[in-house]
C-alpha cells in the first residue's frame, strides 16, 4: 500500500497499529491535548471509534483527521527504514 490511503484503509491500518504497533504523540499534540483537557486515552479512543476523513497533504506528509462528535485527532504514519507504516 502506498499513501494516500482511502479513509477505510487508513482506519484499518490505525486499528492494526493500535492492536500490534506503537502509537506516539508529538509535543504539539500533547500541548493541544492539555489545552483541551484531553488525555492520551481520550485520543486513543477517538482513533479506535472515530471516522477517518479524506487525507490532506501538509508539510511533507499525508495527514488523516479522525473525528468523533466532539474531538479530532490528526494521524501521520511513520515509516521505519523506508518500509511500510508503523
Amino acid at each position: 500500500m502506498t499513501e494516500p490511503f482511502h479513509p477505510v484503509n487508513a482506519k484499518c491500518l490505525i486499528r492494526q497499529i493500535l492492536d500490534t504497533g506503537e502509537v506516539s504523540f508529538s509535543q504539539h499534540a500533547l500541548t493541544e491535548m492539555t489545552a483541551d483537557d484531553l488525555t492520551t486515552v481520550d485520543c486513543v479512543n477517538v482513533l479506535r471509534g472515530g471516522v477517518v476523513e479524506e487525507p490532506e497533504w501538509e508539510r511533507g506528509s499525508w495527514r488523516y483527521r479522525v473525528r468523533t462528535a466532539r474531538i479530532y485527532v490528526v494521524v501521520v504514519f511513520l515509516y521505519p527504514h523506508g518500509g511500510g507504516p508503523v
